[in-house]
């Protein structure tokens, strides 16, 4: 089985960084540990858009992810943000990120593709390549309705049955698409594990959901768990 049960919180920490810009490793491990010792936590996102990973260079992203693994002592997995532009560059990103402990990828669409779109079959490549070169379980990040990154309804279900696949982060931000869409990919995929990271719309999208997926997950987080 590739992956993991993420059926509950899965909080997305900051990098944290010193007064004069360097990560703070020390930090790292106080506030990893602390995360990953509450009950409910499933697992830790870095190098996200929280965690700034575009900002760091590639040592600092391989270090980063380190010392988060390090920090929770085998207690939860790490997820790493993947978010190289090109496919091959996010295949080696997702390469590297293995190697230094990641458990699986948060494969971020290319960010051209928010201004000017993608074409046809490119999404499912993308993944494709990245777990072929890399056998990092990958987990499909769908971006808000407004942009033209996000995916549809056919390519989130081509994207989850390929192999590697096995959550989605759902960010699509367009409740009536929410209610419309999750079930059928509920009926189609339906070992597929689907987490919300809506902040806004919490209520509303923990009802059909396996947990949630959130930055502000690492400010009340025994509250979100529960």
């Amino acid at each position: 089985m590739v992956g993991f049960d993420m059926r509950g919180l899965t909080p997305a920490p900051v990098t944290p960084f010193t007064p004069d810009g360097a990560v703070d490793y020390e930090a790292i491990h106080r506030l990893g540990s602390w995360l990953g010792g509450i009950e409910g936590v499933k697992g830790l996102v870095v190098l996200g858009h929280a965690g700034e990973g575009t900002f760091l260079t590639t040592e600092e992203q391989i270090s980063v992810i380190k010392a988060f693994v390090k920090s929770v002592d085998n207690k939860i997995p790490i997820i790493a943000g993947i978010t190289g532009e090109g496919t091959e560059v996010a295949a080696l990103e997702a390469k590297r990120a293995k190697e230094a402990g990641a458990a699986a990828g948060l494969l971020y669409p290319s960010h051209g593709w928010l201004r000017f779109g993608y074409q046809p079959g490119a999404p499912q490549d993308r993944y494709r390549r990245v777990y072929e070169v890399s056998g990092l379980p990958l987990i499909l990040f769908q971006y808000p309705d407004n942009t033209k990154a996000t995916y549809s309804l056919q390519t989130m279900l081509d994207i989850a049955a390929q192999p590697g696949c096995f959550a989605m982060k759902n960010g699509v931000r367009n409740m009536r698409r929410w209610d419309t869409e999750i079930p059928v990919i509920r009926a189609q995929r339906p070992d597929l594990q689907i987490l919300s990271c809506h902040d806004e719309y919490l209520l509303h999208t923990s009802f059909d959901v396996d947990g949630f997926w959130l930055a502000t997950g690492t400010s009340p987080p025994s509250l979100l768990s529960s």
